[in-house]
């Protein structure tokens, strides 16, 4: 089987599609540029598809070479027949590639190791042959000092009979496929930790039992968690063992001959201390993989929409990280994110300074002409937001609350020291609030997105997949965006398409010295980036104000000439054609058409044109909370609330109504009729109206509802 042919078994494209990209990828393109500017090569693959093609040629690789490393352990060990080696090159099913090899794996000294060094294998392949009878007879033949009677004897030849058994892959196959269908999951409280507070949030689980082909990945996954919290015990079996022992009797004992009992009773050994555990373990594993993938999908998706989150803009930002005790951190930011300021005013309990705290942001407000106020949503923003309402400002200003999830991740880290080492945490954590507001995609990409909050068990699932995952979804959401090259932070600029983290830290320290770019070709001249890179970036960088207006769009540079052409054809300069729609409307796209640049790629420049550098992302939108709910104790049953979506969850998602606790709305109260995908529904920061259906205040729970 070939790669294309492997690849094209489990993705929608033609043979020649798949070919160009990985052609392509081979040629270190990256996936944001072969999905932008390579569609007529690909086909107009997007970049999902694109993204399964690496996956699965990286997987084709590892299980050739899994494959290459199992024959030569057999041939090594002398036992590597024709059929064998046929059999194992001509499949790509790794766990049945696995369960052939299991008899020649090196594995620890087992039962049947000891019984045929005692010289019981002969003893066993006479069971096996099923051709005898008076088997305690031929059993005293094979006494010796280590097999003083023939029930040992009997027994060793079980114990090779029982491992002959575990390494038929027949019978594994089946069995798995047994346990894939029919497998119970249950969980058993820990009698000696069912009272520990710690344990009463897996109180469902204290016992606990469901198929696992039913239990939803947040489910499995909680369970497992309480099992690795030493709060319960889990396990993965049959309701009934007899259905698998009667497969492996059928297919193992051909008549009734006395052999027939030993047989049986190898049978039950070899599932019960063999088969069972083995395949049980994999049926989990199998289960968790599964889990852990619709976990990193949920999260995945989440952060995408989060990122995508619309931006304020460029406007000059007052950001308030609100506090009681200690204070509300304020600081002034300019249109660029810059900090002009910083001070801690104290407007609430227990200093209630409220006069002074008021004259103090009227004043910092009218001194750097600040358009906007952000608040983070933490401790205290209620009632920030309640007191900045009631300041008489001298001109408008917009009021916003923006999610603070992993500022202080920021502020703590190692970007946020570089950025203001003069300032502390507290300072840093109130500047991310501020640039959250203008710019989410921008500030969010600072942060290890496992500290952002928006997944579910996200510390329980592979985090290698779940790492990889993340990064493909900044990577995708920064490309799809583009960046203000000479605004853009180091950390931002090591994921657009060819970059990476040293090229960056070239960029922003050829900025440093020489100033802001004038043009995309500027690029060349900074260290190490080479003709590659400039390749795969520079369509991904907007140049504000530069020399060449097609610089802020997201025109590739290789199709200059082709705008420059269409715009000569017309009898216009080429400014004189960006954003002119009625000339645009005229122009041929078949007329083109090059051998680097075909159809797909000319409508799509045509398409820029119209409206070069368009930002994909919606502008930024108030919202007010019910001013009467400041906490749980204010919430009622029956209350229609205004919210936020701020968690998106396989079950459902979670609102912000504006106190410290979110309420839960389940997937089936999400809209009437059955909703199989929370994402179908609702996305992230939706403006959102719920009505409460329950409220638990001892365990600061709520309960709500979109249907009403």
């Amino acid at each position: 089987m070939t790669t294309i042919q492997f690849i094209q078994n489990q993705v929608s494209a033609s043979p020649k599609s798949i070919e160009a990209t990985l052609k392509l990828l081979s040629e270190d393109c990256t996936i944001p540029f072969i999905s932008r500017y390579r569609k007529d090569q690909t086909g107009n693959l997007d970049e999902t598809v694109i993204e399964q093609i690496a996956k699965l040629s990286k997987q084709f690789d590892d299980i050739n070479k899994r494959k290459e490393s199992i024959l030569k352990s057999i041939e090594e060990q002398g036992q590597l027949t024709s059929d064998l080696k046929t059999k194992i090159e001509n499949s790509f099913d790794l766990q049945e590639i696995e369960d052939w090899y299991l008899p020649y794996k090196k594995k620890k000294k087992t039962r049947a190791d000891v019984a045929r060094e005692n010289g019981l294998e002969p003893l066993a392949k006479i069971i096996m042959a099923q051709n005898s009878d008076d088997i305690e007879f031929i059993a005293s033949k094979y006494l010796n000092a280590k097999v003083p009677n023939e029930d040992e004897a009997l027994q060793g030849a079980r114990d090779i009979v029982a491992e002959w058994i575990n390494e038929n892959s027949y019978i594994r196959k089946n069995l798995r496929r047994m346990f894939q269908r029919k497998a119970v999951v249950e969980t058993k409280v820990v009698k000696a930790k069912k009272d520990d507070e710690a344990a009463q949030k897996f109180a469902q689980y204290f016992d606990w039992s469901e198929p696992i082909t039913k239990a939803p990945s947040h489910r499995l996954l909680a369970m497992l968690r309480a099992e690795a919290e030493g709060f319960v015990k889990l396990n993965v079996g049959l309701d009934a063992n007899e259905e698998a022992i009667e497969f492996i009797e059928n297919n193992t004992i051909k008549n009734n001959r006395e052999t027939a009992d030993q047989l049986r009773l190898a049978i039950k050994d070899s599932f019960k201390r063999l088969l069972e555990p083995a395949i049980s373990n994999e049926t989990l594993q199998e289960a968790k993989a599964k889990a852990d993938s619709k976990a990193i999908e949920v999260f995945a998706g989440n952060l995408g929409q989060l990122l995508l989150a619309p931006p304020l803009g460029e406007k000059r930002i007052l950001a308030i990280d609100p506090g009681y005790r200690s204070g509300c951190k304020v600081v002034c930011l300019d249109e660029k994110g810059d900090l002009l300021y910083n001070e801690t005013i104290y407007p609430h309990q227990p200093q209630n300074e409220t006069a002074m705290a008021m004259k103090k942001i009227k004043s910092m407000v009218n001194a750097y002409n600040i358009e906007a106020i952000s608040i983070g949503n933490g401790t205290a923003s209620r009632e920030t937001e309640f007191f900045i309402k009631k300041i008489a400002f001298d001109k408008p200003v917009q009021v916003f609350v923006v999610s603070e999830a992993g500022a202080s991740v920021y502020s703590a880290s190692k970007i946020a020291r570089e950025e203001f080492p003069n300032f502390d945490v507290t300072v840093r954590g109130s500047v991310s609030i501020g640039r959250r507001l203008s710019d989410p995609l921008a500030e969010l990409v600072k942060i290890d997105p496992k500290s952002i909050g928006v997944g579910q068990y996200q510390h329980d699932v592979d985090q290698t997949k779940l790492k990889e995952e993340l990064d493909t979804v900044v990577v995708r959401c920064v490309n799809s965006v583009g960046i203000n090259i000479n605004t853009a932070s180091k950390s931002l600029l090591s994921y657009v398409s060819g970059i990476g983290e040293k090229m960056a830290e070239n960029i922003v320290a050829f900025r440093s010295e020489n100033g802001p770019f004038e043009d995309r070709k500027q690029l060349k001249k900074v260290p190490r980036l080479g003709d590659k890179a400039f390749q795969q970036a520079a369509a991904f960088i907007r140049i504000k104000d530069g020399k060449n207006p097609l610089d802020n769009s997201a025109v590739h540079p290789e199709a200059y000439p082709i705008v420059e052409k269409m715009a000569k054809d017309l009898g216009l300069k080429t400014t004189e054609l960006i954003g002119n729609k009625e000339k645009i409307a005229l122009i041929k796209p078949e007329n083109y058409i090059t051998n680097d640049i075909g159809m797909l790629a000319v409508k799509d420049i045509l398409k820029e044109l119209e409206k070069p550098g368009l930002d994909p992302r919606k502008a930024a939108k108030i919202f007010e909370f019910d001013p009467n709910v400041k906490t749980i104790k204010d919430v009622r049953s029956g209350m229609i609330l205004p919210g936020i979506v701020n968690n998106i969850t396989a079950f459902g998602c979670f609102v912000d109504i504006g106190i410290k606790e979110s309420g839960l709305v389940h997937i089936s109260q999400l809209k009437e009729g059955y909703v199989s995908d929370v994402n179908e529904v609702v996305k992230l920061h939706q403006h959102v109206q719920v009505k409460v259906v329950e409220v638990d205040e001892d365990r600061k729970r709520i309960q709500l509802t979109m249907i009403f």
